[in-house]
């Protein structure tokens, strides 16, 4: 995950400098909110069976309940990234990776 945001960084900052007098915060929180879906996603992926991911989960401070609720859906990755996950790799959670906020 460190190399997709170390990437992912130089391309948001790029974005942000280049278009930072754009009066568009709207579309900036809906890009905002739709790349951290795509990287809660590809940790989903990145865990790929449902034992993994509940594992996982747990060790990051998540409940029993929403571990098995996103776990037993374990393939549906893109679903899962807007369910109960979202309350466990929040926007701190990326801020702490170092992904750089657009809005």
């Amino acid at each position: 995950m460190a190399q997709v945001v170390e990437k992912l960084r130089s391309y948001l900052l790029g974005w942000k400098g280049y278009f930072r007098l754009a009066q568009t915060p709207r579309i900036w929180r809906s890009l905002d909110k739709w790349i951290r879906r795509r990287l809660r996603m590809l940790h989903l992926r990145h865990w790929r069976r449902g034992k993994t991911i509940y594992r996982e989960l747990l060790k990051l401070g998540a409940t029993p309940g929403v571990a098995q609720s996103v776990a037993a859906l374990s393939r549906r990755w893109w679903h899962n990234s807007l369910s109960a996950i979202h309350h466990v790799l929040t926007i701190a959670y990326f801020d702490r990776l170092g992904v750089p906020r657009l809005s």
